[in-house]
């Protein structure tokens, strides 16, 4: 159907593209220059899909009359250009594929039609687990011992990318789903050819990942799903759900030096929660967009599960072309990009007319200090200069029953010298308190006289969340440089790793010369692909384990 005559072309170098133009609806339903970036995305969405039954004229213009401050009241159907899976929830989803197949032959048709619908991509990444660490070697016997616990599932999964159509398998060992997806599978416009026709319109999709919305920050509207909705996606059923309020997120200035993206998001994500966003959409606007490279856009998007919005969304700019041609896209893929957001009115600069919002929440960058999270929530924001006061007022309450046998003198240790080991600590086994002596690199020591409540035992550089973003990892990798130059070393009983989110940051790395340093720490690669993030941190060293067993320690872990 094509109820508002807005089936047009756009012709990109020498290939000619169906578009469904956005601005067909003006004469009829007002001018959507009014509406925010994410809700024209589902408007050219619904334009594309109206076939009178769960896309109705109706449901079009209802999208193109929205009222910003309106209670969410009408279902539309949103079909997503394409289905992003990782191994953990996507295994199933080609088990029942399978299934069918089986079931198709039993009842004598032909087994090989059944395939998904739309183009469907699984990522690899949270098998991997934390076995050996703190040795350049790290990687290659993790990824061994990977392969062998996971054969069957990987063969499963190689034999899904070959038998069906429609379905690519990014292999083990690569990376983690979401910077995948960023740097190689996004398409932000999705060329498609349709009942023989090139179409092109923009990309969008679900994912059986909460995190999927991190893609938001290149521009593409996406977010989690259970596995129901996803396997409903592939076979090509639109997902039904609720025209959203859409928060608008305003920024001004520029973050200051010695703040990253990491206090950034933290300071989003606190605000967020504060005004309430479950169910919404976040839309990022403001002349302080300019100031975010992508890389920091995406950081902030991907912790749209942690401030509650259904996605955290940038609009496509200069920037995302820049990010496109650095991370290798052809140049008709951003050519096409470029003329297709222009012509749709899906391209921003700082022309561009406002867009009117549920609500607005602004955030002067420039005001932004370092911070960090927890000590349970990834959205428990501290600021760095109140970490020893937040510290001494959690501590209790961690170690519960066991909070009135730490030793005063300790817990001055542990807010003047930030928890540095003290050999035969009382508050653990009872032995006096003795000064300890420097434990370097020693590696056959008792750790029991070392461990104590509040000790560090596992410290990783992993989540999807910041090892994504080149800013930081190449400020744990100058840090540690420094660290090194100083003489400083990690303590032997520290469960240390590093799990990047693709391997362009090993690359990086090396080329920067700050492999070695990190190496020093013991701070070696140990995998591509999730690891501690999601509890795949492996087993401690059973000296250690031992240690916290009895003595009943609570001990804590840093994760980036």
């Amino acid at each position: 159907m094509n109820s508002f005559g807005a089936r047009s072309t756009l012709r990109v170098g020498n290939r000619q593209y169906q578009i469904s133009r956005i601005d067909a609806l003006d004469k009829q339903c007002g001018s959507t220059q009014h509406l925010p970036y994410c809700l024209r995305v589902l408007l050219e969405n619904l334009l594309r899909t109206e076939n009178g039954k769960s896309v109705t004229p109706d449901d079009i213009r209802f999208l193109a009359q929205w009222q910003a401050t309106a209670a969410p009241s009408r279902e539309i159907a949103f079909t997503p250009a394409r289905v992003l899976m990782q191994d953990f929830t996507g295994v199933p989803a080609v088990v029942d594929l399978a299934a069918m197949r089986d079931a198709m032959k039993k009842l004598g048709g032909d087994p090989n039609a059944i395939n998904p619908l739309q183009p469907a991509e699984l990522v690899i990444d949270h098998s991997v687990q934390v076995d050996e660490f703190g040795t350049p070697n790290a990687f290659h016997t993790n990824a061994l011992l990977e392969f062998e616990r996971n054969r069957e599932r990987y063969a499963f999964l190689r034999w899904g990318q070959t038998a069906f159509n429609n379905f690519s398998v990014v292999p083990p060992d690569m990376g983690i789903v979401h910077q995948i997806n960023l740097e190689y599978l996004a398409r932000v416009v999705f060329p498609q050819v349709v009942d023989g026709t090139l179409q092109a319109y923009p990309d969008t999709l679900v994912g059986t990942d909460s995190h999927t919305t991190m893609v938001n920050g290149l521009g593409v509207l996406g977010w989690g799903v259970g596995g129901i909705e996803a396997e409903a996606a592939m076979l090509g059923q639109p997902v039904s759900m609720l025209l959203p309020q859409v928060v608008g997120f305003k920024l001004a200035g520029k973050l200051k030096e010695g703040s990253t993206a990491t206090d950034l998001v933290l300071t989003v994500t606190q605000m967020l929660r504060k005004t309430g966003v479950v169910g919404k959409f976040v839309e990022f606007f403001g002349e302080g967009l300019s100031e975010l490279p992508l890389a920091d856009r995406a950081t902030i998007a991907n912790m749209a599960p942690e401030y509650g919005a259904t996605c955290g969304i940038f609009p496509v700019d200069m920037e995302t072309l820049r990010y496109l041609r650095m991370t290798g896209r052809r140049d008709e893929e951003i050519a096409l990009v470029d003329a297709y957001c222009k012509e749709q009115g899906l391209f921003h600069t700082k022309d561009s007319p406002h867009a009117s919002y549920s609500e607005v929440v602004e955030l002067d960058l420039s005001t932004v200090e370092p911070s960090v999270a927890g000590p349970r929530r990834p959205q428990d924001r501290v600021r760095l200069s109140q970490t020893a006061e937040n510290f001494k007022h959690e501590l209790p309450s961690l170690l519960g029953p066991a909070a009135a046998k730490v030793a005063a003198r300790q817990v001055s240790r542990w807010e003047g010298e930030g928890g540095n080991p003290v050999a035969n600590g009382s508050s653990a086994n009872g032995h006096k308190e003795d000064a300890a002596e420097p434990v370097g690199a020693k590696h056959h020591i008792d750790v029991s006289q070392y461990l104590d409540h509040g000790s560090v035992v596992i410290a990783a550089i992993t989540s999807c969340t910041n090892t994504s973003n080149p800013y930081v990892m190449m400020a744990a990798g100058l840090l540690a440089k420094k660290a090194v130059e100083r003489g400083l070393s990690t303590p032997p009983w520290v469960k240390t790793s590093v799990a990047p989110g693709s391997r362009v940051v090993t690359e990086y790395y090396k080329k920067a010369g700050l492999m070695e340093f990190l190496d020093r720490l013991r701070f070696s690669i140990a995998g591509y692909g999730c690891t501690t993030c999601i509890g795949n941190s492996g087993p401690l060293p059973a000296d250690v384990s031992k240690a916290i067993d009895d003595h009943q320690l609570v001990v804590a872990s840093v994760l980036s």
